[in-house]
């Protein structure tokens, strides 16, 4: 049976990385819709190799423009280009449809992704995003709607396949590990100085920008440790965190009885997702996969990581303990502050003090509904940007 198969993000890495998994699938999957944001040139090219009935665009401008692009290249099929929020929902709901790989940027693809499960569609997730801000909504959806989240993040993928060995109730701990980025053994006195050039080398992930800032704060650990609960149930008490220098090891969960089950493999994204999209049945990986050498890998290390030192893993379990708005001011005042750093307006340090000071002043409410989420989300990316332009004044003056 073939599935339809759509993609929110699909330029962006996890998004050109499905593509390349669904080709070597085979007839496993028909890419039905596509969505995007600005990159034309390669939507324009994904359209031409997956012949989609559908696509979304970031904003009405860029409709024609790529219409003009398939027309050049001698794209004659009919296909229908829609634009915004209103464009992804319709691509995710097409009728066609069976499987939706959500990983667009940021909270952009929460409505669209809420949608699908809304429509009984199967989901692979990417989106940190989606279950930080909206996690209790999204999570009660699948459930209502008798359908799966499956993770694509590595660890969250990790730890699915891990528990396939043991149920919930027997876990003990699950134990998310992480690189410790380029910053794990810097000290903290020179956090200051570091460069947006310095932090977008990460030792072993080649990633987009606030995903790549994320991990040198470990902001991603504190955003994953939310995703965890949402995903699999148990509280912050029972997930951990790893510095796992060699990023072998994805995840491991630690049983009632001492038992340890870990999922290992090369650092190569194409893994959970062909995981996901294929789940529960494990297929043959093709093309140019190379598969995992123990000999090569020698030795492996751990460490724990140093709170003083990446304050922003603290604040992501904070944040999920607090619940209500927490999460979502979270989530926001860490993009707006990352983004102020690349930009040069902040310095690296100041990233976690934007962070607590817009999660301290956050008002406890629920999260109730889409709307209230982003209102929430509108209102904390203003105080993080005003935040964000006091400590940069402070920091030249």
């Amino acid at each position: 049976m073939t599935n339809g198969l759509c993609i929110l993000g699909s330029t962006g890495s996890v998004g050109s990385n499905t593509l390349r998994v669904v080709k070597s699938l085979g007839n496993r999957f028909q890419v039905i819709s596509l969505s995007a944001g600005k990159n034309l040139d390669l939507l324009a090219q994904q359209i031409l190799d997956f012949n989609p009935s559908m696509v979304s665009v970031g904003s009405p401008e860029c409709i024609e423009p790529l219409r003009q692009r398939i027309l050049a290249a001698g794209f004659r099929q009919p296909l229908k280009i829609v634009a915004g929020t209103d464009g992804q929902e319709e691509a995710v709901t097409l009728p066609e449809v069976n499987f939706v790989v959500s990983a667009a940027h940021g909270v952009t693809g929460l409505r669209a992704t809420y949608q699908a499960l809304l429509a009984g569609k199967q989901i692979g997730l990417a989106n940190k995003e989606t279950l930080v801000v909206a996690g209790e909504m999204v999570t009660q959806a699948a459930r209502a709607q008798g359908v799966d989240i499956l993770p694509i993040d590595s660890e969250h993928s990790a730890i699915h396949q891990c528990l396939r060995s043991g149920a919930t109730r027997e876990v003990r701990r699950l134990i998310l590990t992480g690189s410790g980025g380029p910053f794990r053994q810097t000290p903290r006195k020179n956090f200051p100085s570091i460069t947006p050039a310095q932090a977008l080398k990460h030792p072993i992930w080649k990633m987009g920008g606030r995903i790549t800032i994320d991990s040198a704060t470990m902001m991603n650990k504190g955003l994953e440790i939310i995703e965890a609960h949402w995903l699999f149930g148990l509280p912050s008490a029972q997930i951990d965190v790893l510095i796992h220098p060699e990023s072998i090891i994805h995840s491991m969960i630690e049983f009632q009885d001492g038992s340890v089950m870990a999922q290992l493999s090369v650092a190569d994204m194409r893994l959970p997702i062909q995981y996901a999209l294929t789940y529960p049945d494990r297929v043959a990986a093709n093309g140019d996969f190379k598969g995992l050498d123990l000999i090569a890998a020698r030795r492996l290390r751990f460490e724990k990581p140093d709170a003083r030192r990446f304050p922003c893993l603290d604040l992501g379990r904070e944040a999920l303990e607090k619940g209500g708005a927490a999460p979502c001011a979270l989530n926001a005042a860490d993009e707006i502050a990352v983004e102020a750093f690349l930009a040069g307006r902040l310095r690296f340090s100041d990233i976690p003090r934007v962070i607590e000071t817009v999660m301290r002043d956050t008002p406890k409410i629920s999260m109730t509904s889409l709307d209230a989420v982003m209102e929430c989300d509108a209102d904390a990316r203003r105080r993080s940007a005003e935040c964000a332009g006091g400590l940069s004044k402070g920091s030249m003056n």
